[in-house]
């Protein structure tokens, strides 16, 4: 008879070896497994491990370049050194067993980036494939493992420079159907050369390096949207970098030892309260803290001996003890480098002033609004909103989403077929404002904006968006896609961070409908369409909606293609259309 099971017995207690641990819970190691689409999933952080021994190498001022060899084709990863070289007897036992390394030694790593003895081990289980290879004074090891398991140890004499070299390829078993994006790969090999001013990363041949450090990332993530500066500090411990822009929200890159700590921190914290400190040490007056710091564009790295990292993945630094110390060292910073910059200073607290009199403005526009408006929760009455809103007991909810559709026809058609549970509607009433070359009180001046924004809770910061997902709904024309444009062009101006966050979408309409007596298709191109004709199969199913989300990956070009095309550069852009997308038909 089969067992009970919920049976809990002695056959129910397992013991795994480490790598096959590492296999059954990779979360715990790399966090999300992910197929290469977005920025964070899996593969990059096999291949930001296998980099960070490299890193760790030439902060410890061995060997000033490193070679990376990506295959966007097959998916497969070399990384080589020209440090140290791991000691030739231990080359095996570093990359499989583990709590084996050397940085657990304070004298040779002090600085580590790496996962201290667990990195290239969770690389080595999760790859297909993976090399290891090292060089010391005229000697080397190289061994072979498939899925963690050693097939091939061999050594001999070579005339190689000392150093080491990793090749990996994923497991498509742990990573179905995953793929290397040459954009989130360049972004990687970005910041490693902005923490490590001095340092050559080759890629694929190409060089990526940085000799300003914090500066040039400032510099790349603004680009023409800074007012200032930007301001610049480097000591031994501490580097800070910041400028404003008109975005809403703050912008912020924190790392510790080179590790990207994506959801901030001590140190992060710090930052913050040490800069508003400094402001108005310098002004001599009080600002509220996220005033002062509304658009601001800042990167904080410090080197930390002994670093807690909440999580395996290390994306939150602990370490409170460090708090008051960093506080009081960042405020002499900003202070300091404020009155050595008085131009950057005046444009900072213009900027800040400017900011007050916006908050101000639309404190008066809420209530005129309230006072105009009879329902709804937020008091718009183009929305329609959703009941988990309505119940304030159940909170926001990631799983809301709110509909941006073309007037109260299509507001009646979506409200009608949504779900009155999770999804909103916000009725457009024609074509918004093109914002691209216009200042943030535009958004308050414009009703039809100052409406979406209320109805989206970004009033003060795009992080109290009160929706899972904002999702452009607009018609498959040429109108909508006008409006469509329109739309991304006022979230990328003001609320990029919705954008960067994931959590801008657009609605893909289907092009055909394909039915028979008992089922009904939604396809979205002719390949669908005739797929869907033959077959009529599970994979055609016409149920749900297609979303397409909206990815910016903080590259500056992207807003300067926006420039291009929404701007106030009309003849310039009559003369690419016509030179670029007109045919001449006259002989057809």
């Amino acid at each position: 008879m089969p067992k009970n099971p919920a049976e809990y017995t002695a056959d129910s207690i397992k013991t795994l070896d480490p790598l096959e641990h590492i296999r059954l819970r990779t979360g715990m190691y790399i966090g999300r497994r992910g197929d290469g689409t977005q920025y964070d999933d899996g593969i990059y952080i096999l291949l930001k491990e296998v980099l960070d021994n490299a890193v760790d190498e030439f902060i410890m001022g061995f060997g000033k370049r490193i070679a990376v060899r990506v295959d966007y084709a097959t998916g497969e990863v070399a990384v080589r050194d020209y440090g140290r070289g791991i000691p030739l007897e231990k080359v095996v036992d570093c990359v499989s067993k583990m709590n084996t390394g050397g940085k657990y030694s304070d004298d040779v790593f002090q600085f580590s980036v790496g996962m201290n003895g667990v990195g290239t081990k969770a690389v080595n289980a999760l790859s297909e494939r993976f090399t290891v290879r090292s060089t010391r004074e005229g000697r080397f090891v190289e061994a072979s493992f498939v899925r963690g398991k050693l097939t091939d140890r061999r050594e001999g004499e070579t005339k190689e420079r000392n150093g080491t070299f990793m090749a990996f390829l994923p497991d498509a078993e742990i990573f179905p159907k995953f793929a290397f994006r040459e954009d989130h790969v360049i972004r990687r090999m970005k910041l490693y050369a902005y923490l490590n001013a001095g340092l050559t990363i080759e890629l694929n041949g190409e060089r990526v390096q940085s000799e300003n450090g914090l500066l040039d990332l400032i510099n790349a993530e603004a680009g023409e949207e800074q007012l200032y500066g930007p301001i610049h500090f480097r000591g031994k411990m501490l580097e800070v970098a910041f400028t404003h822009s008109n975005h809403m929200g703050e912008d912020y890159h924190s790392f510790v030892n080179g590790q990207y700590t994506n959801e901030g921190g001590t140190h992060l914290t710090a930052f913050k309260e040490g800069f508003l400190r400094g402001v108005q040490e310098f002004a001599k007056k009080r600002y509220e803290g996220d005033i002062a710091r509304d658009g601001i564009i800042a990167a904080i790295a410090i080197r930390l001996k002994d670093p807690a990292f909440e999580g395996q993945t290390k994306n939150k630094l602990g370490n409170p003890e460090i708090r008051a110390a960093l506080v009081a060292e960042v405020k002499k910073v900003v202070e300091d480098e404020l009155h050595r910059h008085p131009e950057d200073a005046q444009r900072l607290l213009d900027k800040i002033d400017e900011t007050a009199r916006i908050r101000a403005a639309s404190k008066d526009l809420q209530k005129t609004v309230r006072e105009r408006a009879r329902q709804s929760a937020v008091r718009v009455e183009e929305l329609i909103d959703c009941k988990r809103h309505l119940d304030k007991a159940k909170g926001k909810g990631e799983d809301t989403m709110i509909f941006l559709v073309e007037g109260k026809s299509a507001g009646g058609t979506v409200g009608t077929a949504r779900d009155t549970q999770t999804q909103a509607v916000f009725k457009l009433r024609g074509k918004p404002l093109n914002v691209c070359d216009l200042n943030r009180d535009a958004i308050y001046k414009n009703k039809e904006f100052y409406d979406l924004v209320k109805s989206l809770g970004i009033e003060q910061s795009p992080d109290a968006l009160r929706y899972g997902k904002v999702i452009l709904a607009t018609d498959a024309d040429v109108d909508g896609l006008h409006i469509r444009n329109l739309l991304i062009t006022f979230f990328l101006r003001f609320f990029d961070h919705i954008i960067k966050d994931g959590r801008l979408y657009i609605l893909e309409t289907p092009l055909f409908r394909v039915r028979n007596a008992k089922q009904s298709f939604y396809c979205y191109d002719d390949a669908e369409r005739e797929a869907a004709i033959k077959a009529c199969g599970p994979n055609f199913i016409g149920e749900g909606i297609r979303l397409t989300p909206v990815n910016v990956h903080n590259d500056t070009r992207v807003w300067d293609t926006v420039r291009f095309l929404m701007g106030a550069n009309t003849p310039e852009r009559r003369r690419y259309i016509f030179q670029n997308l007109f045919v001449d038909n006259t002989d057809v």
